[in-house]
Order: structure tokens, then sequence, then C-alpha cells
């Protein structure tokens, strides 16, 4: 018998990114706001994105969604149907970020799991 994999789903948004304290005040109406803490930056630091680091976790019933500025991680740490307001979640998280790969370039696809509702 296996155990189910649970529900784990990457999204992006490309040339754009979202102001994170808009979008925590928007989404704060209908669900649970966390703002994680942001890791260090350091002066050898070669990433594009250093001064994007921030994060926010939204939170509905059974399913969460870490976003940055350019993408989303849409998760559940155990395998659950999803409820009317994780579906409302879901929608929203995919209007926001409409990309399932990281770049433009047609390469490193991401499917979304299965899930019941």
């Amino acid at each position: 018998m296996t155990k189910e994999e649970p529900y784990y789903y990457v999204r992006f948004c490309w040339w754009r990114s979202h102001n994170l304290e808009k979008l925590a005040e928007e989404l704060r109406i209908r669900f649970i706001i966390l703002k994680l803490p942001i890791l260090e930056e350091e002066e050898s630091d070669l990433s594009l994105y250093k001064k994007e680091r921030g994060v926010i976790e939204v939170r509905a019933d059974t399913l969460s969604a870490f976003l940055s500025g350019y993408r989303a991680v849409l998760c559940q740490k155990e395998k659950a149907p999803f409820t009317e307001k994780d579906m409302e979640l879901r929608n929203t998280v995919l209007k926001l970020y409409p990309h399932a790969r990281p770049t433009p370039f047609p390469w490193l696809f991401s499917e979304e799991p299965k899930f019941e509702t």
C-alpha cells in the first residue's frame, strides 16, 4: 500500500513582480496571512532577485500558498479534499501566477497534481 503524496504545485508570473504588501492586504479579507522572515542579504549574492526575497503565507482551510514576487507554491501538509475556501485560494493564485514554468522558454513544465473537492 502506498501513501499518497501531499498536494504540491508551483506557479510563476513573468516580467512583473507582485507587491506583497498590497497582495497581503487584498487577500487578508478572505484568508489568513503570515509574513515569513526574509533571508539576510550578502554582498557576495549573485541573485537577480536579491531585493525580492519577501514571502507571505496565505492559508485557507487545508491549502496554503507561499507567495513571493514571481513564484507561488500551493501545498497541503496532509492530503485532503479541497474545501470551497481552498478552491477560492487555488483559483486566486492561478490568476495571479498564470504560468506553470519559470521562464517563457518551452522547458521545465510543472503539472498540477490531482485533487478532490
